[in-house]
């Protein structure tokens, strides 16, 4: 399927949001995440359902201040 991730178009076999991110790579990690523009809490993610062409952010906490 093809996704566009943080701006940048890629090819992605995941069905859903929660699949998305195993597959990028971030498995585990504490993001956070939207789809198409809209806030997907974590608990939600494992029945968010993607779409060819769908737009994903994901953001990782920073230190600093």
């Amino acid at each position: 399927m093809r996704l566009v991730v943080n701006g940048v178009e890629q090819e992605v076999a995941a069905d859903t949001l929660a699949a998305a991110l195993a597959r990028l790579d971030y498995g585990e990690a504490r993001v956070a995440t939207a789809l198409n523009g809209d806030f997907v809490p974590a608990r939600k993610r494992g029945e968010t359902a993607l779409r060819d062409g769908d737009r994903i952010e994901i953001v990782s906490p920073r230190q600093g201040g």
